[in-house]
């Protein structure tokens, strides 16, 4: 985290842990805020890699699994990399400013993405370089965050994953009522004094469990080289396109969508104790009865956790799903807010 930005926050009673920050003195409470009114996060718990040079567009769009062509000033993007074999190593929300993309996944992962990336460089003219510590990322989440962003910015984007390009920030609308918006550590403190006279300031769970409500998988470095896209509804999101050219694994998930089906699929549930990414479900449905690992885990509002679990569809159809062993907590199955096709 920017140490500038990290004094600030630190004046505004945040508790930082490992460059994030983890809440604002009271993190149960946050998280019923989350669910009830308009809350202000930062999103230090993800980082950024900026991609440039005048061939960046060609190279990403060889790499990554969306159609990096239709990412504009005023259009981000979901996407991700995955091994040859068609195996995730990240997932991606991508932006264009100017002419440079932005890259935003967990901070932890940047490193190694960065060297990944940076191994099919070659001749291109193309530069990889870490930006998280210089573009401060917030976020606005609830009931009044679209009128408070009007007032102080006047427009926002009124479509998913649109972005409206402001002088010194710029604001993509993750969902209804969600946004995200990137700045400088200049400007960042006076935003924030604005946004939280009408936000309640509330920490980096909070924006993890509205992820995970809205079925976006994120992949942490224990859920690295688990899934393809599909079995993470990655392309029920935008995030792959199955018309553009080649990339790294691309024959493996073209092959899956045109050729047969994944028999495993992404789940939205919660369950009473508590859990973590990369920990695998149970069901007496299946031979060794392993028949899932949890994407994402955050804890719910009301207790428990909340999660997104990639499961074989049916275990998820026919019989219960257990955390950790057959006698684990039980899966509670809950809507996403998208359909997944039968």
């Amino acid at each position: 985290m920017n140490l500038d930005w990290q004094t600030f926050l630190e004046r505004q009673h945040a508790v930082i842990q490992e460059g994030v920050a983890m809440n604002f003195g009271d993190a149960q409470d946050e998280l019923l805020a989350t669910q009830r009114s308009t809350v202000l996060c930062d999103l230090s718990q993800f980082g950024i890699l900026k991609i440039s040079g005048e061939e960046a567009q060609s190279f990403l769009q060889n790499m990554v699994s969306s159609d990096v062509r239709e990412v504009s000033p005023r259009q981000a993007q979901i996407s991700s990399l995955s091994t040859p074999k068609g195996r995730m190593l990240a997932t991606f929300l991508i932006w264009q400013r100017d002419s440079d993309y932005y890259l935003q996944l967990p901070r932890d992962l940047c490193a190694v993405i960065r060297k990944r990336l940076s191994m099919f460089i070659l001749r291109s003219k193309v530069k990889i370089e870490e930006a998280s510590d210089i573009v401060i990322r917030l976020g606005l989440a609830g009931e009044g965050a679209t009128s408070l962003l009007q007032q102080h910015f006047g427009s926002v984007p009124s479509q998913p994953f649109a972005i409206e390009q402001h002088d010194n920030s710029n604001v993509i609308q993750v969902g209804p009522e969600r946004y995200q918006i990137n700045t400088s550590v200049h400007h960042a403190p006076a935003l924030w004094q604005n946004l939280v006279c009408h936000a309640r300031a509330v920490g980096s769970s909070s924006w993890d469990w509205l992820n995970i409500c809205s079925g976006i998988p994120v992949i942490l470095t224990a859920t690295q080289e688990q899934f393809v896209p599909q079995m993470a509804n990655l392309e029920l999101i935008g995030g792959v396109n199955f018309k553009k050219g080649c990339y790294p694994g691309q024959e493996i998930v073209a092959r899956m969508q045109y050729l047969g089906k994944s028999k495993r699929r992404m789940y939205l549930a919660h369950v009473n104790g508590s859990t973590q990414a990369g920990e695998q479900l149970f069901s007496a449905e299946v031979d060794g009865h392993i028949c899932g690992m949890v994407a994402n885990a955050a804890p719910a509002p009301g207790g428990g956790y909340d999660l997104l679990a990639v499961i074989q569809i049916t275990s998820r159809d026919t019989q219960s799903v257990h955390i950790g062993s057959l006698q684990g907590e039980a899966l509670q199955f809950l809507p996403l807010p998208y359909e997944i096709p039968a």
